[in-house]
């Protein structure tokens, strides 16, 4: 590496206080400002710069021609090429969002008067420092933004067609010195045309205009007027400002050193297209979508952007960032409302306020890795891109480099705590009513193909058992058969308590099913006495046999009751605990005829009991019944109590399960790093006081943990998942998939080897999370 470079970087750094390589490049650049990747291509790559950028900084005393000969050492050796690149994901700390793969967008509602230029750009610039103190990495502005929307024929004048032209450079120059890229709009010259323009800023240079596609010429539009569209634009550059910018729909911007920040810009009318251009910027790559907006207001047409951003994020598997224009343009004919809102996969991440008289940042942190994930997963989208030509052959990417702060900047995006939870308020009832009945129509149309006549099912008191007591109820109401038909039997074992076996009793007295006890101690005695086990002679092992006789013996039990009385098991199983493998294979509660349950993760069959009995789906006695059970402790209750009666307890030895459902949905559904799951976990749950709840959720029943806590279950939970619990996965019964978070069964969502070891997992959560 030449001497040059070393005595850049201890120059700059010498100043007080330092100068960063941006600060460094806009101060002293002449006569343009130095972008930062081409300070550091001098300090860090050994490249050369022309004589005339020697000259200024041998002016300066930073260092002379010689010193771009010379090693650091004072030798001549040419220098060597390293491709040294800025800080790359994987560089990043744990606590930083750009280690996990986020990238922190947000709309912007600035100030704006009409055909004002230079108060348009102040507009621009000071939202551009606010995103920057806000450690933004992508702004979008509204379209026109430069020189307002709602000029008509003055878009044509050439005054301030100049005006904008030179407001470009200054909002390029004072990019060099802050973090964000900006997306403005403007009018642009171009042979005798002018266009209606989105442009990426970043880094002290304008990357690339996009000219609108579609010009909107009906009812209170008439942009045909004044502009030109750019469909048909491919390949071109448009002189700004003496230089040359890549101009047409064909550009994508991607940053070089964070995974995935690949951008697309497209403009206001584009958006209501029947294939909007983003449609082909997203299959050729682009992660995040945007839109710069004028798009004046009307009732109801806030609901119609909805849509539209919704559906485009969803179908495109992609993040949509939306802003349209706000107080300050032209009202002589129109209104409008500053609507900014960026949706990722379909979900509404942020809104800005509408109608806001005041300047306004929507920050959102867009999970890039999800989007990726979710490509990944969905072959028609790669279908779609085969399909439409490969877009990514025709399309250029422009590369920067984007240098955020390595810091922990907290994370701007809802996490849900209960992933497989509803949490639409404005849809609880209709969500959760839905998700009851996929189970309740999978059961009818089990019991109209099996000609049953009865069902049999082991009810113990517990959550599972309950769930899909009340789920069998409601399906002999749809069929108009008595509940009767319900076959149910509590099976006390040595560890059963009396607060289980009596909830069991009043369970089944209040629902009306036909109800039975059978006591199987006698049954497992005798098969502990002959297989030898240690219990039979007196002595107190409580191992995984001694569990398992119990286990298998109620399933056996079932499964003759089922022959005797013409009918088949009904599993209680639930998604979770196939998750972790915490059923006993085969003879036990792993195997049924269907389960009902076995798409239903804990958290979930939970919150669908409350939603049962708060919404009256059964009786009062019922609805008491149920509440109790809410209320006990989860356990398998195979083990006798301790001397001071404490009972057996799952989570104990698993974990909670509102943990283990969060690591489960993020690890099943979007393929996530264990590290990640990590971050994400400790943002949802490290303070209970933050965030939202489900609706009603128990008071005493908000948790939180902290990230060593965290990182202990999640290393059990990869343990149990990917180490040795697929086997029973791979063998499950039939049973419904309830929620798009995922399901287990081997015919469906997760297919898996059954003799897979689980160190590539265990490696990376060692490896990227403290604590350990």
């Amino acid at each position: 590496m030449h001497r040059a470079g070393r005595k850049i970087r201890e120059w700059r750094e010498a100043q007080s206080p330092p100068l960063s390589a941006e600060e460094f490049g806009a101060r002293f650049g002449m006569p343009e400002p130095w972008p930062s990747r081409t300070v550091y291509g001098w300090e860090t790559k050994g490249k050369i710069p022309r004589p005339a950028v020697q000259k200024r900084l041998a002016e300066l005393g930073i260092c002379d021609p010689p010193d771009w000969l010379e090693d650091q050492d004072g030798t001549h050796e040419p220098p060597a090429k390293v491709d040294v690149h800025s800080m790359k994901t994987s560089e990043f700390p744990f606590h930083s969002i750009h280690r996990h793969g986020f990238v922190r967008v947000a709309t912007s509602t600035p100030r704006v008067r009409t055909a004002d230029v230079a108060f348009n750009t102040a507009a621009v610039l000071e939202q551009a420092r606010t995103a920057h103190d806000s450690h933004v990495d992508l702004v979008v502005y509204p379209e026109l933004c430069v020189s307002s929307y709602a000029l008509d024929d003055l878009h044509l004048q050439s005054a301030l067609l100049d005006a904008v032209e030179d407001a470009l450079g200054e909002i390029a120059a004072a990019t060099a010195a802050i973090t964000p890229v900006l997306l403005v709009g403007a009018p642009l010259r171009r042979n005798g045309r002018v266009y209606n323009c989105a442009l990426a800023v970043a880094g002290g240079r304008i990357l690339g205009a996009v000219p609108k596609s579609f010009l909107p010429n009906y009812r209170e539009y008439y942009e045909k007027r004044w502009f030109a569209d750019g469909r048909r634009i491919q390949g071109q550059e448009i002189a700004i400002g003496g230089a040359k910018v890549p101009f047409g729909t064909d550009l994508l911007f991607a940053a070089s050193n964070l995974t995935g920040f690949i951008f697309h810009m497209e403009i206001c009318e584009d958006f209501w297209a029947p294939i909007p251009p983003s449609t082909y910027g997203a299959l050729a790559g682009a992660t995040i979508l945007t839109n710069l907006s004028a798009s004046n207001v009307t009732i109801g047409k806030s609901d119609e952007r909805h849509l539209l951003a919704r559906a485009q994020s969803s179908r495109a598997a992609a993040a949509y960032v939306y802003s349209a224009s706000g107080h300050g343009e032209s009202t002589t004919d129109l209104a409008w409302d500053g609507q900014g809102m960026t949706y990722e996969l379909g979900d509404l991440l942020a809104e800005s306020e509408r109608f806001g008289l005041n300047p306004e940042l929507c920050i959102a942190d867009v999970d890039i890795d999800r989007i990726l994930g979710d490509r990944m997963r969905m072959q028609t989208f790669n279908d779609a891109a085969e399909f439409a030509g490969r877009p990514e052959d025709r399309f250029r990417t422009i590369s920067f480099e984007h240098r955020p702060v390595s810091s922990d900047i907290g994370l701007i995006r809802p996490v849900r705590r209960f992933p497989f939870v509803p949490n639409r308020l404005h849809k609880l009832h209709e969500d959760c009513y839905e998700a009851f009945n996929i189970q309740v129509d999978g059961l009818m149309r089990r019991i109209e193909a099996t000609h049953a006549k009865s069902l049999v099912i082991g009810i113990s008191g517990g959550l599972d058992s309950t769930h899909a007591l009340i789920v069998a109820a409601r399906t002999c109401d749809r069929m108009g058969l008595p509940r009767s038909f319900i076959r149910g039997y509590t099976m006390p074992g040595f560890g059963t308590s009396e607060g289980t076996k009596s909830n069991a009793w009043k369970l089944m007295e209040a629902v009306g099913i036909t109800g039975q006890e059978i006591d199987i101690k006698p049954a497992a005695n005798r098969m502990l006495q002959d297989i030898g086990h240690a219990f039979a002679d007196g002595h107190p092992v409580y191992d995984t046999t001694f569990e398992n006789v119990q286990a298998g013996l109620r399933t056996d039990y079932l499964f003759r009751l089922a022959g005797q009385h013409g009918g088949f098991v009904l599993g209680t199983g639930d998604l979770s605990e196939l998750a972790l493998g915490w059923c006993t294979y085969g003879v036990g509660d792993q195997m049924s005829h269907y389960g009902v349950n076995s798409g239903v993760p804990k958290t979930l069959i939970q919150y669908l009991i409350r939603w049962a009995e708060r919404t009256n789906q059964f009786d009062p006695a019922t609805d008491a019944v149920l509440e109790a059970i809410l209320d006990t402790e989860i356990s398998p209750e195979l083990v006798p109590g301790g001397a001071e009666g404490k009972v057996q307890s799952t989570e104990e030895t698993v974990g909670p399960y509102e943990l283990n459902d969060f690591f489960l949905h993020h690890i099943i559904r979007f393929g996530q790093r264990p590290s990640k799951v990590a971050f994400m976990a400790w943002h949802a749950w490290r303070d209970a006081g933050a965030g939202l709840w489900p609706a009603e959720f128990p008071e005493m029943k908000k948790n939180e943990y902290d990230l060593a806590t965290i990182r202990f279950w999640l290393e059990k939970f990869l343990q149990r998942f990917f180490g040795f619990s697929q086997f029973k996965r791979s063998a499950m019964p039939n049973g419904p998939k309830v929620s798009s978070g995922g399901a287990l069964s081997p015919r469906g969502d997760w297919r898996a080897p059954s003799d897979a070891v689980a160190d590539v997992w265990l490696k990376e959560l060692r490896d990227n999370v403290p604590g350990g």
